[in-house]
This record gives C-alpha cells, sequence and structure tokens, in this order.
C-alpha cells in the first residue's frame, strides 16, 4: 500500500511539473511543439526564442512561426504609436505598420493553413515585454525608443525574409517571402530615416 501511494505520488509530482513547464511555453513556443510533431523530425530543426533563422538552420514551419510572431508584433506596436506617439512622422509609421502587417499577417495565415502550419496566437513572451517596456514611455521618449525598436525588429526581420526567399522549399512561401520584401525593405529605410532625425 505504502508503494501505491507512493507511486501515486510520483505520478502527480511528474504531472504538476508538465503542466508548470506548459505554463511557462507561450504560444510561439506551443506552435513551434505542434509543427516539430507534425513533421519528420529531421527536417524540423527548433530554433531558440528571438533566433534568426540562417540557412543553415531553415524550414518552412520555422519561417512562418517567427514571421507571424514578428508580423503581429509590429502590426500591435503600430497601433499604439498611432495614437501615442508625439511626432506625427512617428504616428504615420506606427499607422502604416498596422496597415502593411495586417495585410502580410492575413496572407500568411491563409498560406500556413493550406500548408498545416501551426501559427502562434499570440506575440512572444519576448515581444510582450518589449511592447510593456515601450508603454512605460512618454512623449520623445516614447518617439525614440519605438523607432529604435522599429531599426532592430526590421533587420531582424529583413534578414529572415531573404532567408526564407533564398531557401523556402514550398513555392508559395518562397513567393510570400520575396513579395513582402521589398515592403519590409522600405520599412526599414523609413525607420532608420525618422530614427536618425529624432536624435540628431
Amino acid at each position: 500500500m505504502k508503494k501505491l501511494s507512493y507511486i501515486i505520488v510520483l505520478a502527480m509530482v511528474a504531472w504538476g511539473l508538465q503542466a508548470c513547464n506548459n505554463r511557462s511555453k507561450d504560444s510561439v513556443d506551443l506552435a513551434e511543439d505542434a509543427n516539430s510533431t507534425s513533421q519528420d523530425s529531421s527536417a524540423f530543426r527548433t530554433v531558440p526564442d528571438m533566433g534568426v533563422i540562417t540557412g543553415d538552420n531553415y524550414n518552412d514551419a520555422d519561417f512562418a512561426v517567427q514571421a507571424a510572431d514578428g508580423g503581429m508584433a509590429e502590426e500591435q506596436l503600430g497601433t499604439i504609436a498611432s495614437t501615442k506617439a508625439q511626432d506625427q512622422r512617428v504616428k504615420d509609421f506606427g499607422q502604416m505598420m498596422v496597415t502593411d502587417h495586417g495585410k502580410a499577417n492575413a496572407e500568411l495565415m491563409e498560406i500556413a493553413k493550406q500548408k498545416n502550419i501551426v501559427l502562434p496566437t499570440t506575440i512572444s513572451r519576448e515581444h510582450s515585454k518589449h511592447m510593456a517596456d515601450l508603454n512605460t514611455k512618454t512623449g520623445a521618449d516614447f518617439d525614440k525608443e519605438y523607432m529604435d525598436m522599429m531599426v532592430k525588429d526590421h533587420k531582424k526581420t529583413v534578414q529572415l525574409f531573404e532567408t526564407a526567399e533564398e531557401h523556402a522549399e514550398d513555392a508559395d512561401i518562397k513567393s510570400f517571402a520575396a513579395k513582402t520584401l521589398p515592403t519590409l525593405k522600405q520599412h526599414l529605410q523609413s525607420a532608420d530615416s525618422i530614427n536618425n532625425s529624432l536624435n540628431q
């Protein structure tokens, strides 16, 4: 009887640890987990949180998950900037993020649905933290922080989409990356220009 009780306690502890582990995962982690179980494990290489996919560790599902996470974050940050920014150029840039990334996100969702790729439903823990930090800023400090973030984020995003354009195996994903890339480069150029003028 004691042995049975001991086994039950061990099982409950293991279940509790598993539950805690699941709670610690964000929507991006869960999407990556779902995709890894639905694909051949040798073809799926999990990329660390916010790590940049390169040609060596590229696969279409990883790209889609990271592109969706980044796109949702840009859209949500753009909504904040379009109302909270002090400088009109920053407000306009934020609205452009809402429009352009909203459109790209919708297109990516359709492609992912066709390819049975699971996408995150909410932004990653890291993006959530950046958003919370940005929300503590006001006025010119907000504008500078937001535009600095946009330059850094779009450098990563351009690199991500360039990698997909070169290495994507699926024709629709390759086409999506190639079609979206010029807009992302234009975003980066605009962000860099506004950011430089705010820091003069």
